[in-house]
């Protein structure tokens, strides 16, 4: 070999080896930094101990729970004494808390009441059902860092406490994430999505509505029936008849506003609306048929009058009965 190639090929070898290396250390500097990004985030175990639930105020969309919670963790730094955050949370009253440092698992006990803020389904009012909704995350860490773990161990609520025209059907604990689309101000973070491990609560409960749907709707029904009455005033009295209708309307007008004064407001058409749209209609229609029979006795049809007067009631009052009767039967089946 000449001189000149055998110089050539040392430097083509030198060469190789230095590519070599450097495409090693890339290797191994691109695998670290994946492994420092996949870095599993630390959990947190968390139990909740329901003890009352009580002041739902349907009105105002809101309710007071009284509730243990405790976490468990490793990582020192979640101080949740101070970064617990309670969404939906109108007020928060901690009345007790201890923390126990001295083993390698930081255990927090506390005893909360708060005012919690809902959304109210009232479509099937007063045959409705409810979902109570309780979350909890730590306000300075992120998913990246901090992941909740449900305690499953154990009831999570006293089943000797009672609500007030309630059921509780089912309760529901479950971890997941809540979804930010801010940076919170935060100029690092060039996208503005952020995200936090939440512990959520689903809490069902059903209204015992026989006594109340009765409470509420029983005016509305005696305003019918004293409207329907009219089909057995003789036709002599078509002034009676026109007043007690013009009355029953009224009353149903009347009633409906007092329904509508204790729920929260509502785009959708709910069984109340259904409910007092039938009877509305229902006596408008009497009163229709109250015409009528007034037209037959004008024509000395007094026999003719007193037949249409007794197809009228039948008919009137299985139609009612059969629309009020389907109407609430969905609506209790929901």
């Amino acid at each position: 070999m000449s001189p000149h190639n055998y110089y050539k090929h040392m430097i083509n070898r030198a060469l190789r080896q230095y590519f070599i290396s450097i495409s090693i250390l890339l290797t191994l500097l691109t695998t670290t930094g994946a492994n420092a990004q996949q870095a599993p985030p630390d959990t947190v175990k968390s139990g909740i101990y329901i003890t009352s639930i009580h002041d739902i105020n349907f009105k105002e969309k809101e309710y007071s729970i009284s509730l243990w919670l405790w976490l468990k963790y490793k990582n020192r730094k979640f101080d949740f004494l101070q970064n617990l955050e309670i969404p939906q949370a109108k007020s928060v009253n901690k009345s007790f808390s201890t923390i126990d440092t001295s083993g390698e698992v930081v255990y927090i006990l506390m005893k909360l009441q708060c005012v919690m803020k809902d959304n109210w389904k009232i479509n099937n009012f007063p045959f409705d059902r409810q979902k109570l909704r309780f979350a909890i995350e730590n306000s300075q860490f992120d998913s990246r860092s901090l992941v909740f773990v449900p305690d499953t161990f154990g009831k999570h609520f006293d089943p000797r406490f009672t609500l007030n025209g309630w059921r509780i059907d089912s309760l529901n604990i479950s971890a997941g994430t809540r979804i930010y689309e801010t940076a919170f101000g935060d100029s690092s973070i060039k996208i503005p999505h952020t995200e936090y491990s939440t512990y959520k609560i689903k809490l069902q409960v059903d209204r015992d509505a026989m006594g109340l749907f009765w409470k509420m709707f029983l005016g509305m029904y005696i305003s019918f029936f004293i409207a329907f009455m009219c089909f057995y005033i003789h036709t002599d009295s078509i002034d009676s008849r026109f007043g007690l209708s013009v009355g029953s309307l009224f009353a149903v007008v009347g009633n409906k506003y007092i329904i509508d004064s204790s729920l929260p407001e509502s785009t959708s058409f709910t069984l109340v609306d259904t409910l007092h749209g039938i009877t509305l209609v229902a006596i408008l229609m009497i009163m229709v048929a109250t015409s009528y029979t007034l037209r037959l006795v004008k024509l000395d049809k007094i026999y003719q009058a007193k037949k249409f007067d007794r197809m009228c009631s039948i008919i009137m009052l299985a139609v009612y009965i059969l629309f009020n009767g389907y109407f609430i039967f969905v609506a209790s089946r929901a």
